[in-house]
């Protein structure tokens, strides 16, 4: 069932939103190489509980794992997908990593993904990434009253096929609010006009998943790290974002 927010709950979800936000932008000033993922999960952290909200990703349980996730920001390098643990490892010239941040504050859950190109990457790496950006970017301008939610995952993967990437398929954005992975499940592809109608008080977290090769992807073994089987580059970017009847409104962008 897909819980649509009154607009009392939207300002609360505006809130936590603005905390992810404020992580990723201070993420975003600070990464570097040479620096460890690790680092920029103490960072986020104390950023989280500073402003008297909980990171909800610490501790978590998934589908998938029977290995409670152990930091407080995902940190995905290069093959690696979604759901990478910070480790000692540090960052090079040349990566591309993905951090994303979940807290919750007064109730209520923020998501977010930003993907950052680290120094001198290859000309082919900015161009996934341009391609991710942008298929979210698509994908938020079908967030309309009336729509259906096949339009959101049909725009992501038009974009991906544009450029001659796939779209990873056995990870979804989803529903958020009081939880944070709610009804619906949004793909990353299939066709247009299928699905629930696009509703009032629906609040996706939508999140794209390109790779420059092929879609399939593994689970590592610490139960967690999602890397592509090809080993090739990944690029993941996600976004809150809240259906009214003036439109989309992007809540984790400040």
């Amino acid at each position: 069932m897909i819980i649509c927010k009154t607009s009392a709950e939207i300002e609360k979800m505006k809130e936590s939103a603005k905390i992810v936000a404020a992580v990723l932008l201070k993420i975003e000033d600070i990464i570097k190489p040479g620096i460890t993922t690790k680092y920029l999960d103490e960072v986020a952290e104390k950023i989280i509980y500073k402003r008297k909200a909980e990171p909800v990703f610490k501790g978590y349980l998934g589908r998938l794992s029977d290995v409670p996730f152990p930091s407080s920001i995902c940190a995905s390098i290069n093959d690696e997908v979604v759901h990478g643990i910070p480790s000692s490892r540090k960052i090079k010239d040349g990566d591309l990593v993905s951090i994303d941040v979940g807290v919750k504050y007064n109730g209520y859950c923020g998501d977010a993904a930003r993907s950052f190109l680290i120094g001198d990457v290859s000309g082919e790496v900015k161009a996934l990434w341009k391609a991710t950006r942008e298929a979210l970017d698509l994908s938020i301008e079908k967030c309309n009253i009336g729509g259906r939610l096949s339009d959101l995952s049909h725009a992501i993967e038009k974009r991906a096929k544009e450029s001659g990437f796939s779209v990873v398929k056995d990870f979804v954005g989803h529903g958020i609010g009081k939880d944070m992975h709610e009804d619906p499940q949004i793909l990353n592809y299939g066709p247009p006009g299928k699905g629930p109608v696009l509703k009032k008080g629906m609040v996706f977290a939508i999140e794209p998943m390109l790779n420059i090769g092929k879609s399939g992807v593994k689970i590592l073994d610490d139960k967690w790290t999602v890397s592509t089987k090809d080993g090739k580059v990944s690029c993941h970017f996600e976004d809150m974002v809240a259906i009214t009847g003036d439109g989309p409104i992007i809540l984790t962008r400040l």
